[in-house]
This record gives structure tokens, sequence and C-alpha cells, in this order.
């Protein structure tokens, strides 16, 4: 348009030598046919621009209130894992700090992706009101993906594991849980990483793609199982009884009456051997609760069997009664030595002195 108003004016760009001051009758011509050009393509340029602002105002809006329903579905999540904390159910489940923590997560994967679908959508529809052939791009976009796919799988794998293992509710902050590679707390819950809190008190960095097994321990009920090996010469009533009132005693003292969510059983003989028996003992516990009930039950039963004389294998022999002393232990056994006629006396006894008539 500015070389049509140019050539219009008689102004030629290429030769300025040749260059013709303009006349007010160019000039008006090239304002009509400027004119002219804006009245034929306004309406495009109306057109496209409601369209963009179209698209962007429904863009803002489904995000807002997407993201706004997401909330809401967290927010009632961590109401409802309030109003069973304290309960029996809720003890059976995770506490409100693990739920807040899983449901935070879960709201943040949920918004990311869909804001990334909408802005992203939203794009594409704006190129495509400018005519642009959106097909190079998507196949650029598609091979770039893939090259990155490959490039950085073991990343998009751990981001993958980590999505589903908070999704599915595998684990969290605060459980006890065996990896396979390492065991722990979990003190933090990422999409790349979990970290465990080590028995030792180190720090285990655990990528969640490397997991391919996970044991919670913090979750339902744990058993608390204890062999106590007696000797097979015991008297198995008594050694029944004494555990039983171990057991009551146990159920009524705190805080072992919280921890334990069943009475301590006696499941009977384990094993059977010519120099001990293995009574098995068990009782369900807290989740996580286990190690500790162990302990306390064995220290009591050791106390409850020395009351009782019950001897536990490998603890100090019993006392054999001593008869009355034999009074034959002392004499000695008959000799050939005692008799003066015996072969071996005779070779024994000393040689006679010769007599005198022989010495002179």
């Amino acid at each position: 348009m500015f070389l049509s108003v140019l050539s219009a004016a008689g102004t030629d760009p290429d030769d300025p030598q040749k260059s013709k001051p303009p006349t007010l009758e160019d000039a008006q011509e090239s304002a009509t046919n400027a004119a002219s050009w804006v009245e034929q393509n306004w309406s495009t340029w109306l057109g496209i621009g409601l369209r963009i602002v179209l698209i962007v105002a429904i863009a803002v809006v489904l995000r807002v209130l997407v993201r706004r329903a997401i909330t809401k579905l967290i927010d009632r999540m961590n109401r409802t894992a309030q109003a069973v904390d304290g309960t029996a159910l809720g003890g059976l489940l995770v506490n409100v700090e693990r739920r807040r923590q899983r449901s935070q997560a879960i709201g943040s994967v949920l918004r990311s992706v869909a804001s990334f679908l909408i802005l992203g959508t939203a794009g594409l529809m704006i190129l495509g009101t400018f005519e642009i052939n959106l097909a190079p791009l998507l196949a650029s976009a598609g091979v770039a993906g893939v090259a990155i796919g490959f490039g950085a799988r073991n990343l998009v794998t751990d981001f993958l594991s980590g999505v589903f293992m908070i999704l599915e509710d595998q684990y969290g902050v605060g459980d006890s849980i065996d990896a396979g590679v390492a065991s722990g707390e979990v003190i933090e819950v990422g999409l790349r990483v979990t970290k465990l809190r080590g028995d030792n008190g180190e720090i285990w960095y655990v990528r969640n793609g490397e997991v391919k097994r996970i044991g919670n321990l913090s979750q339902g009920w744990s058993t608390a199982g204890v062999d106590v090996t007696v000797r097979p010469d015991e008297d198995l009533e008594k050694v029944k009884s004494t555990l039983a009132e171990v057991g009551e005693a146990i159920a009524k003292d705190e805080p072992w009456n919280e921890r334990l969510w069943g009475p301590v059983e006696i499941l009977g003989l384990d094993s059977v051997l010519l120099d001990s028996m293995v009574v098995r003992v068990s009782a369900k516990t807290m989740p996580g609760k286990s190690l500790g009930v162990e302990r306390e039950l064995r220290w009591r039963i050791k106390q409850a069997f020395d009351e009782a004389g019950i001897r536990i294998v490998g603890g100090l022999p019993l006392a054999v009664e001593e008869d009355a002393p034999d009074p034959s232990a002392g004499v000695a056994a008959p000799s050939a030595y005692a008799s003066a006629t015996s072969p071996q006396s005779l070779a024994a006894s000393p040689i006679p002195p010769p007599p005198p008539n022989l010495a002179k």
C-alpha cells in the first residue's frame, strides 16, 4: 500500500532524482485508496480480534471454574479426614496430616494438568484463527516429545510412578515402609523421589521408578509374635496358665491396653524337639507398634517364668540332689601286690644279702 501511494504521488523510491513533490490531488487519491483498503478489510480484522478475545475469555473462565472445583473437592476430602480422626475408623485408615498432604499433592497435579490442557487448546485455537497451518507444528511437537521421552525415560518413569503412588494411596508421610532398596519412615513424598528416615537416622532418597514393591507397615494393623522356648519336660498346662496370666495383665496396663487391639492368644506348640519345645504367642496391635509389644511381652514372660519356676532353654541348670557318700568309695581296688606270696610281690621284694661264708 505504501508503494502504491508513492507511485500515485509520482515518486520513485529507487530514483530519488526523478521524484517530484506530491500534489494535493495525489495525496487525496492516496488517502482514498487507504480508506477503501481499510473499509474492505476491517470486518476481517474485527472478526479475528473478537474471536481471539472470545477464546481467551472462555479459556480463562473455564480454567478458574475447573481449579475451583478441584479445590472444593480437595477441601471436602480434608473435612472427611478430620471427621474420622480420633475414631476407630480413623485409626484403621490414616491420620489427618497424611491425608491432607496426599490431597494437596493430588490437587496440585490435577490443577496443573487442567491448566495445561485448557491453555494449550486455547493457544492452538488462536493460532488457527490466523490461518496458520498447525500440522507441521503438531508434527514437530510430536517428534520432540518422542525424543524427550527416550532421552529422559527414567524421569518420566519416576514421575508417572509417583503420580500413581499418590493416587492409589500406597503410602504417605509418617508410614513405615519397606521399599526393597531401603526401609524406614516416610518423611516426604514427591512425584519423583521419596525420602525415608532409616532406623539409624540416615535419610534415603528413593526414586519412585526404582520401587518394584512396597510393604506398608503402618496401615491396618500389625501382629506381635513371640516364640517361648522351654524345656521338653515342663508342664504344658502350667506354661499355658502362666502365659494367659501375662496376657491378661498386659491388656489391663497402660499404655499397652491402647496398643493392643485384641487379646493375647496362645497359639500352641510351634515345634517339639528332643531338647526343647516352642510355644507361640500372638497379639494384634496398632500399626507400627508390634516391636514394642513384643519386647514387653518377652520381659513379662521371663519374669513370670522365673516366679513360677519354669526354666527356658539356655537358663540355669536344674539343681540335682546329692545322695550320702558311699563308704566304699575310698577303698582301693584289690591288687596283686597285697599278697606276699604272689609272683608280683616276690619280684618286687628286695634281694636278701649273701651268707657270711660266701662273702669270705
